[in-house]
């Protein structure tokens, strides 16, 4: 709901709980008033008309204060707004008007100077307290030199005044992506961000502040924000002097420039969304996942099937016959979707070559993927394929035909990472080329499910020619953006995982556009719980792809693991196997039958239920709970038993203290109230053992 006040200077914006509030002063200053529980619009006109805190000689009243600082004028706090022409720099607007559509405010301003407008964009939803916020700037033209934009992010947000924060992120690398981080805000800016053309192992767009550290799972307010951006990005969390927070974030990781707006053109930003949650990091975790099943993923309502992916059983040594095989294990064994990985297409024997040939091996595929495709659908599955469509190797035929189409420098080497390089999808010759080919695919072969991987960082990002070179690090995005929009359009039946090395492109920005998203290269159950732990803070696990493979784990660590625990470990989120099935033996086929059987069961309840973390994984014992209407999941871990004790019981949450649960794997009824309070005992032992529990309420 959008209520306007005082004259149509004060907006306030309620959702399922919160609210959100903005003052256009007399001067043309759009000040933050309110973000939190809701108020009502006399209260926010009242917030309007209180006196400004008394000013410094060496600081601006405005810092910490302003919906979206702008370059120049009284202000000293990181812009979020930084434009030149040829002979200005800065901004100074005025407001030119308001407008209500739905549930979206568009607040406008305009630069006289450079003929810029500049909307502001607000929506919150009626079932959400999640604030949507994204701006677009316009050279008015009809002539004149074109306006630089050197930053121009999404939004700007200010949490309310308290004595000090504790912030919280997403840290990692490769193989151990999103690692859970709180720390004190101190004094000062703070930078989370990634320069490498994708959102990057090393860090999630998306943190979190509470007050104080006061915050627990379940209780005490918390804020957070969240950035839909799948390139190289930039937030930052700004602690001023008088103690206010500004957080700003938005494309592009520098002030280098983003592109030239000449007269007529538009910019977008992405979005960059903010959440308050009075019910701790669990709760606002629970309001972020709601939103995203609501508004962002594609088809959320609908559960994830089952997958085999072939790559860890056969990496490049692949044939037909080999995945006929393995597919008839796949499919006795209850898979749903069968996954051909790399080395189908081209010379792709090996690394070194093939990628950027998008056709079948005719020496390993004579016949193209067609008859392997509609086998695996004669079995009961669905087919899918790995690509890399960003990516070309130097022994390609593509390279050798256009090797101006990769991003370089004129007269520089051209740096290979993984023996290939980086396609510019800013090129509409590029984009044309890989449209051609991928819809030819989908046209002509039976896939339901593609992998979309991107195995490499930018590193020289040039693109010779180009009258603005730097405008290459979000057109590219932009570029990816389209052509996914353009095969689903034209092929909607096909499913799309976003993969990057494993968590490397993973925000809100690719989720609006694939159904789930690879989380890490490392499958080990162990190390996998962590990742998934953080992973859960902002995305469900709806989207959280997760593989059953061998034991030992001889891709990372050689640690051996029971069959039980590797399954519990991966049914946290979208169940997926891995290993080389022709390796497993008669008993540890039937056996994962029987929880690939168990996950169908529950998969409603673990993909879109609300989800309570019980324990975190680095405690000895680490458990998650899922809540859908009547039906509860718990699933919990044991890492290694000391000295021979019981682990601590587990008491549950989200539940009715009134109803009864009965314990479906167990017949044993419960008491709600007992469950929250006194908690229900795990029955785990030893090392790595593990356990799925379902109940229902009576």
């Amino acid at each position: 709901m959008i209520e306007t006040g005082d004259r149509g200077r004060t907006w306030l914006l309620t959702g399922a709980s919160g609210s959100y509030a903005l003052h256009l002063t007399g001067r043309h200053e759009l000040l933050h008033l309110h973000w939190g529980p809701r108020i009502s619009l006399a209260a926010a006109e009242a917030l309007a008309a209180a006196p400004a805190p008394p000013g410094r000689g060496f600081e601006s009243p405005l810092d910490g204060r302003e919906e979206y600082p702008v370059e120049g004028g009284p202000r000293f706090v990181r812009p979020a707004l930084s434009v030149r022409t040829d002979e200005v720099r800065g901004t100074a607007w005025v407001f030119t008007g308001d407008a209500v559509d739905g549930d979206e405010l568009r607040i406008s301003f305009d630069d006289p100077l450079h003929r810029l407008a500049i909307t502001l964009h607000y929506r919150m939803r009626d079932d959400s307290d999640v604030i949507e916020r994204w701006t677009t700037l316009t050279h008015t033209g009809p002539d004149g030199p074109p306006v630089e934009l050197l930053r121009a992010d999404a939004a700007a947000w200010s949490p309310p005044a308290r004595d000090g924060w504790r912030l919280s992120r997403l840290h990692g690398r490769w193989a151990a992506e999103t690692q859970l981080e709180r720390t004190e805000l101190a004094y000062g800016e703070h930078l989370l961000s990634s320069r490498r053309g994708h959102t990057g192992h090393q860090g999630l767009p998306w943190l979190a502040l509470d007050a104080d550290g006061a915050a627990t799972e379940e209780n005490g307010e918390v804020y957070g924000c969240a950035l839909g951006w799948s390139g190289s990005w930039r937030i930052a969390v700004q602690r001023l002097p008088d103690g206010l927070v500004q957080i700003t974030g938005g494309a592009g990781y520098d002030d280098s420039g983003l592109l030239r707006l000449a007269p007529g053109r538009s910019y977008t930003s992405p979005v960059f969304a903010g959440l308050w949650s009075a019910a701790g990091f669990g709760g606002a975790s629970r309001a972020w996942h709601a939103w995203q099943l609501a508004h962002v993923i594609p088809d959320a309502s609908e559960p994830r099937p089952v997958l085999y992916n072939s790559w860890e059983a056969t990496r490049f040594d692949i044939a037909e016959d080999q995945q006929r095989a393995l597919a008839e294990r796949a499919a006795a064994m209850g898979v749903e979707l069968f996954v051909v990985d790399d080395a189908w297409f081209g010379q792709r024997v090996s690394d070194r070559a093939g990628l950027g040939d998008w056709t079948p091996n005719p020496e390993r595929f004579p016949d193209g993927l067609g008859p392997l495709a509609r086998y695996v659908h004669g079995l009961g599955m669905r087919f899918g394929i790995w690509v890399e469509p960003e990516m070309v190797n130097p022994d390609s035929d593509l390279y050798r035909a256009h090797p101006d189409w990769v991003q370089h420098f004129p007269g520089r080497e051209r740096t290979e990472f993984r023996n290939q390089l980086v396609l510019n999808l800013a090129r509409p010759d590029v984009r044309a080329y890989l449209w051609e080919r991928l819809d030819a695919l989908l046209s002509t072969t039976p896939v339901d499910y593609v992998k979309w991987d991107f195995n490499r960082c930018f590193s020289d990002a040039g693109w010779p020619g180009a009258d603005y070179p730097q405008r290459l690090w979000t057109e590219h995005v932009d570029g990816l953006y389209a052509l996914i929009d353009r095969l689903r359009a034209a092929h909607p039946a096909v499913a799309f995982e976003s993969c990057s090395g494993g968590g490397g492109r993973v925000d809100l920005g690719i989720l609006s556009r694939t159904d789930q998203v690879w989380t890490s290269d490392n499958t080990d159950p162990l190390d996998r719980l962590a990742i998934q732990e953080g992973f859960g803070q902002i995305h469900p696990a709806r989207v959280m792809a997760a593989w059953v493979t061998d034991s030992p784990n001889l891709q990372l660590n050689g640690r051996f693991s029971s069959l039980r625990f590797r399954f519990v470990s991966a049914m946290a989120g979208v169940l997926g196997i891995g290993g080389d099935l022709t390796e497993w033996s008669g008993a540890e086929l039937d056996e994962a039958r029987g929880w690939v059987e168990l996950y169908k069961e529950i998969r409603p309840v673990v993909q879109l239920g609300e989800l309570y973390r019980l324990r975190a994984p680095d405690s000895g014992l680490g458990a998650v709970q899922y809540v859908r209407g009547a039906d509860t999941v718990v699933l919990m871990w044991l890492h290694a038993q000391r000295y021979g004790e019981e682990p601590p019981a587990l008491r549950l949450r989200g539940l009715d203290p009134e109803a009864t649960y009965t314990c479906l794997d167990t017949g044993a009824a419960h008491h709600g109230s007992v469950l929250l309070h006194h908690g229900l005992r795990t029955g785990l032992s030893g090392d790595l053992d593990a356990r799925v529990l379902r109940l229902r309420r009576g």
